[in-house]
């Protein structure tokens, strides 16, 4: 159940936030010196925003390819739930770790 309404959910906000994404970054090569502009530009390259787009970009990804395997016919629910939830746990962490250090340089 809880893997059913993260999937809705993230969805949804991945929408949002791709669009939020697409739309600030339009603002990035901008000339204008108007406070609107510069504001979007530094929106788009807010960390907290772009950990949580990666965040829910892997495990919507990871619990879509669950959802298409328990679709196929496997039968270990619950042991896909864990794998694909720690799988997603060591891909985040592993994101965090290069986006820091690549932020800081």
């Amino acid at each position: 159940m809880f893997v059913w309404v993260f999937h809705r959910v993230s969805g949804v906000l991945l929408i949002f936030l791709l669009a939020m994404q697409l739309s600030t970054g339009v603002f990035q090569g901008s000339r204008s010196g108007s406070q609107l502009v510069a504001t979007s530009a530094e929106l788009h390259k807010h960390a907290a925003l772009n950990c949580l787009l990666a965040f829910l970009v892997i495990f919507h990804a990871l619990y879509g390819v669950r959802t298409i395997l328990l679709d196929l016919g496997a039968r270990r629910e619950k042991l896909l739930f864990w794998v694909c939830t720690i799988l997603g746990v060591l891909v985040y962490a592993a994101f965090l770790m290069l986006f820091f250090a690549f932020a800081k340089a």
